[in-house]
């Protein structure tokens, strides 16, 4: 955000310039419950594979994930096999699941964390986070590429496009993130019924949602990139050079 001195008006100008902006909140507000109701109304994929995943109890299928509920939100966690930790920005990401399980739970959603690397590199990571939410590995299965977020290595190395967001692009990582909603009928049959990435699911960071009503914002313009400036929630105060 570019620092600029800000504009001191009396109470009454600063009602009239919030009643202006409130209109066009209440406008966006209208523009997004229209778009959700497009959302839901995409048609559903029956999904023919049987996904088995890795899971600290056992294996367990994706049906397994579901719980006793017919929805399931899947986050595709940036974790790839050899890595020493998971991606800081879907660490940023997941720090807002388990508050929000009990809320989805009673609305009929289960919500899975599902990631390439092997359960046995995933857990020691889970335990130093403090997480409680369902997190399985997908190592021996084709989930991750069938879904749109792990690439073949060699292809990343040669710089090479992927299909990613729905888009063939240059991708730097063999790891993405994404969210996969499915739903599962009375007879058990599970369907696909959306996927989002990259800046698709925005709106489900609330820490963002924070920063976007406080005067400097996300203040992420003169960054290199977008969440640059994020650290796994442990590292906050841990000077850069040790993090390294």
């Amino acid at each position: 955000m570019k620092t600029t001195k800000p504009n001191i008006v009396s109470s009454a100008e600063w009602l009239a310039a919030r009643l202006e902006l409130l209109r066009a909140e209440k406008e966006l507000t209208r523009q997004r419950a229209a778009l959700a109701d497009r959302r839901r109304a995409l048609p559903w994929v029956r999904l023919e594979k049987k996904y088995v995943f890795a899971a600290p109890a056992g294996p367990a299928s994706l049906a397994d994930l579901f719980g006793d509920r017919s929805q399931l939100i899947v986050y595709h966690f940036m974790f790839a096999p050899g890595w020493e930790e998971g991606c800081k920005s879907c660490s940023f990401v997941s720090d807002h699941f388990d508050g929000a399980r009990p809320h989805l739970h009673a609305r009929d959603v289960s919500l899975a964390v599902v990631s390439r690397a092997p359960l046995g590199e995933i857990l020691p990571f889970q335990r130093r986070m403090g997480w409680r939410f369902p997190w399985v590995s997908s190592h021996d299965t084709t989930f991750n590429s069938d879904f749109g977020v792990s690439f073949a290595a060699d292809v990343i190395a040669a710089g090479g496009n992927v299909r990613y967001n729905y888009t063939d692009m240059a991708f730097p990582f063999e790891e993405a993130p994404g969210f996969s909603v499915f739903a599962r009928d009375a007879t058990g049959e599970i369907f696909h019924t959306y996927s989002t990435y990259s800046r698709g699911f925005d709106m489900l960071m609330g820490t963002y949602n924070f920063l976007d009503l406080v005067p400097k914002g996300r203040d992420e313009d003169g960054l290199d990139y977008t969440m640059q400036w994020v650290r796994h929630h442990d590292r906050y105060n841990v000077p850069a050079a040790v993090q390294a």
